[in-house]
């Protein structure tokens, strides 16, 4: 038997404790784009964790690979999770108001209750995608559960999976909203209602006070904590007129701080207005960028800021020349080039 064929990493797009998410591809396949959550980087005391959620997604993307929009397992083994690649922008971007995205969110949960599978985190707007067809797709599957029986567990949690479909739909396309998903966002279920009153409260305890998590995606994000300091102290300098400081993931570990500053110093003046140690990275921009687009770039996701661009075509003067002189070279590292 021939071995396996060498994942290639091209683009480091998420860093946590408990693995981190590369894109890349096949090295005797290079035109299919696939996504790896790697985990033998993890640190011994995340083990375990990282352990328990990765045989969950492994689990769950077994059953639901050949579900359209949703990822198809490729392989998993010591180094990680091999998935296909799901092309699309996530919902807090996209802001999905056609009725075709939500009819087709719909079959996707459908299909998945057909296999007797539920997703348990789809209140993220960014486990959502809208693909370039504007269908839905849905990713991150490292809560899902395989039910064994149809039972009241399975069908509670498959009511709370549809539950928060309504809620991305009340948040981005209200009007799109019948009498009975009206009535089923103002009815949540028992489990869920013991969850925000008890475990949520855990949960976000030690997610927010020990993990420092707070962006929504478990970056490790030290901007919420540091955010504000770091801004007072790059406006100090009269030549700097506004900051927008997004997370992105370092080229070896851990989450950093992306600085755009909106100033006419040159490259070399503004990495001099903040230590490296508090912000890693500093690029002067005559105009700042939106957050969403300021995310994308600090983050290295320059294909989901070309549908952005391509959807707002008003923005893409201002954001080229930030791209080009972006600092986040993590895929041409990861490259070899």
């Amino acid at each position: 038997m021939s071995a396996p064929s060498r994942f290639i990493p091209i683009t480091v797009h998420k860093r946590d404790e408990f693995s981190e998410t590369i894109s890349g591809h096949l090295e005797n396949a290079p035109e299919t784009k696939l996504v790896l959550r790697k985990l033998d980087g993890v640190p011994w005391w995340a083990k375990p964790i990282a352990g328990f959620l990765a045989r969950r997604e492994t689990r769950a993307l077994r059953v639901v690979t050949g579900i359209a929009g949703t990822p198809d397992l490729i392989r998993e083994d010591r180094t990680g999770i091999l998935r296909s690649w799901s092309e699309g922008m996530p919902l807090n971007l996209s802001k999905p108001a056609d009725p075709a995205f939500y009819k087709d969110a719909k079959r996707i949960l459908r299909d998945m209750r057909q296999r007797n599978v539920t997703h348990n985190d789809l209140a993220k707007p960014q486990n959502w995608l809208q693909g370039p067809d504007g269908l839905a797709q849905v990713i991150d599957f490292q809560l899902a559960s395989v039910h064994r029986k149809r039972g009241w567990l399975f069908r509670t949690m498959a009511y709370e999976d549809l539950r928060h479909l309504i809620k991305q739909k009340r948040r981005y396309a209200p009007h799109l909203l019948t009498a009975t998903e009206q009535r089923m966002l103002a009815r949540k279920s028992l489990p869920t209602r013991i969850w925000m009153a008890t475990g949520k409260r855990l949960y976000n305890g030690i997610t927010r006070g020990l993990f420092k998590w707070s962006d929504g995606e478990g970056t490790g994000n030290r901007i919420a904590t540091e955010g504000d300091a770091i801004r007072a102290d790059l406006l100090r300098n009269p030549r700097v007129k506004a900051v927008e400081l997004s997370p992105f993931a370092l080229p070896a570990k851990g989450s950093g701080i992306y600085a755009f500053v909106q100033t006419d110093l040159d490259a070399a003046a503004a990495r001099a207005l903040i230590p490296e140690a508090r912000v890693e990275l500093i690029q002067p921009v005559t105009t700042l960028p939106r957050t969403d687009v300021a995310e994308l770039i600090a983050m290295n996701r320059l294909d989901e800021l070309e549908q952005l661009l391509a959807q707002e075509p008003d923005l893409r003067p201002t954001t080229e020349p930030i791209v080009r002189d972006r600092l986040n070279l993590t895929d041409r590292r990861l490259d070899g080039i």
